[in-house]
């Protein structure tokens, strides 16, 4: 997805994730314009698999992707958007 844009959109995210094998009710991605209408510097999504997160940003063109632990929430990102 970066070789395409350097800065996805929140359903541009989404669709990476669902390509790759998440489950649509499992991924969480963060929002892409800032509550004051500003483009994000960068977008992150994760989903849950099995007892970690696999969270992937982008940022300037550049991916990076790690996991985590699980929040005690049951959910990878903190915050409500999801």
């Amino acid at each position: 997805m970066a070789s395409t844009t350097k800065a996805p959109n929140r359903e541009q995210m989404m669709a990476a994730m669902l390509e790759a094998g998440a489950v649509k009710e499992k991924v969480e991605v963060s929002i892409d314009i800032t509550p004051t209408g500003l483009a994000v510097d960068a977008i992150e999504s994760a989903t849950l698999v099995g007892k970690e997160c696999v969270i992937g940003q982008v940022r300037g063109g550049n991916v990076a992707v790690t996991t985590l632990p699980v929040l005690a929430s049951g959910r990878c990102f903190v915050g409500d958007v999801h």
